[in-house]
C-alpha cells in the first residue's frame, strides 16, 4: 500500500514539473520569449514607418526592446513637447537636437542616419527648367536644381506661363517650390537654411544684420505658397497621388522618395523625377537619450547590422556608407552616393529667429 502511495506521488510530482517546463518554456509556441521593456521615443513624422515596420518591431524585440514613437515637427519637439514623457528625442536636425541637448545639459547624441533635403518634380518640369538654366546635370548620375537661379526667378515672381516656350505646364501662378509650413516642420527650415545660405552670398547666416538682409525675400518664398501643410508626409502625399497641376516641385527629404522606389509598389511613375538643390543641406536624424533605454535604442540603430540594413530600405543614409552605396546599386537608384554642394544650417538661435519672424507673417 505504501508502495502505491509513493508510486502515486512521484507521477504527480512528474506531472507538476511538466506542466511547469511547458508553461516555461510557452506551451505548444515554442521557447518564452525574452521579457520586452517598452522605449517611448518622440521624432519627425517622416521616420514613423520605419519605427511601425514589422521587421524593425522584430529587431527591437530581439534586444529586449518594444518601441513606441509619437510624430512632432523638430520645432516643436525642442520648445513644446513635453519631454518627460519620453525615453528619447529624434529630431530631424542637428539645430534642435543642440537645443534640447543644451535645455536638458546631455551630451551623449546618436546620429545613426541622415538625409539631404531634396525636390520631388516631374520630366516635363524638369525640361522646362533645364532650358531656362535651372536645372542642370550634376557631377554623377542625377540632377541638380541651381537655387540661385531659382531665388532670380521667385525674386521677380515669375509665373509659370511667363517661362519662355512653355507649353508643358502653362500655369498661372508662381514660380516656386511647395514646402511644410515653417512654423512647425523641420523640412521647412532646411529649405530656408539652403535659400538664406544663397541668399545671403553663399554665406551662412550668422548676424542680426543678414538675418534682416534676407528675410524679406525668405519670407515671399514661403508667403506665396498659401496654405502649407504641417508635416512632410503632407506634400509628398499630395505629390504622388495629385500629380503635377497640384505641385509641380515638392521640397522633401531624399529618403521619402527612396523608400517609394525599393518598395516598387508603383507609387513613383515613370514621369516622376528627383532633383538636388544646389547647395542642399543634409537633414542629420539625432537621436537623444533623455532616460530609460533610450540610449541603447541609439546604440542599436547604429550599430546593429540588421537595423542599420532596415533604416537604407527606408531610404536613410547609415552611418555605415557603404549599406546606402548596396541599396543604390541593387535598385539602381538614380540618386548621388557623394553629394559635394553641401552647406550647414544655420546655429538653432539665429534659425529659430528667422522662422518667428516668417510666422508672424501668417498671422
Amino acid at each position: 500500500m505504501k508502495r502505491r502511495i509513493s508510486i502515486g506521488l512521484a507521477v504527480v510530482l512528474l506531472a507538476a514539473v511538466v506542466v511547469t517546463i511547458i508553461i516555461q518554456s510557452g506551451g505548444d509556441d515554442g521557447p518564452a520569449q525574452p521579457q520586452v521593456a517598452t522605449v517611448h521615443g518622440v521624432g519627425g513624422s517622416e521616420k514613423a514607418a520605419f519605427f511601425a515596420d514589422e521587421r524593425v518591431v522584430r529587431a527591437f524585440a530581439g534586444h529586449g526592446l518594444k518601441v513606441e514613437f509619437d510624430s512632432a515637427g523638430s520645432r516643436q519637439i525642442a520648445t513644446t513637447v513635453d519631454l518627460s514623457r519620453y525615453d528619447f528625442a529624434f529630431p530631424s536636425s542637428t539645430p534642435a537636437a543642440q537645443k534640447i541637448q543644451q535645455d536638458k545639459k546631455i551630451t551623449t547624441v546618436y546620429t545613426p542616419f541622415f538625409s539631404p533635403m531634396a525636390v520631388a518634380t516631374f520630366a516635363p518640369i524638369v525640361d522646362l527648367l533645364t532650358a531656362q538654366g535651372i536645372v542642370r546635370n550634376g557631377p554623377g548620375n542625377y540632377q541638380v536644381l541651381d537655387i540661385a537661379k531659382y531665388l532670380e526667378l521667385t525674386g521677380k515672381a515669375t509665373r509659370w506661363d511667363q517661362l519662355p516656350n512653355n507649353t508643358a505646364y502653362p500655369a498661372r501662378k508662381n514660380v516656386l517650390i511647395t514646402t511644410t509650413d515653417p512654423r512647425n516642420s523641420n523640412s521647412a527650415a532646411m529649405y530656408l537654411s539652403a535659400a538664406s545660405f544663397v541668399a545671403n552670398g553663399n554665406n551662412v547666416v550668422s548676424t542680426p544684420e543678414a538675418e534682416a538682409k534676407v528675410l524679406p525675400e525668405m519670407t515671399k518664398l514661403f508667403l506665396d505658397q498659401g496654405y502649407t501643410q504641417n508635416s512632410s508626409e503632407g506634400p509628398f502625399e499630395d505629390y504622388l497621388a495629385a500629380g503635377m497641376g497640384k505641385s509641380p516641385l515638392v521640397m522633401i527629404y531624399e529618403s521619402q522618395y527612396v523608400d517609394r522606389e525599393v518598395r516598387g509598389d508603383g507609387s513613383i511613375q515613370p514621369t516622376m523625377r528627383l532633383l538636388y538643390p544646389s547647395p542642399t543641406v543634409l537633414s542629420k536624424h539625432t537621436l537623444i537619450p533623455l532616460k530609460g533605454a533610450g540610449d541603447q535604442v541609439g546604440r542599436l540603430l547604429s550599430t546593429d547590422p540588421e537595423l542599420v540594413k532596415l533604416a537604407a530600405q527606408f531610404g536613410f543614409r547609415t552611418s555605415d556608407p557603404k549599406v546606402f552605396t548596396q541599396l543604390v546599386a541593387d535598385h539602381k537608384l538614380a540618386v548621388p552616393t557623394d553629394l559635394v554642394d553641401v552647406v550647414e544650417p544655420p546655429s538653432y538661435e539665429t534659425l529659430e529667429r528667422m522662422l518667428d519672424a516668417i510666422g508672424k507673417q501668417y498671422r
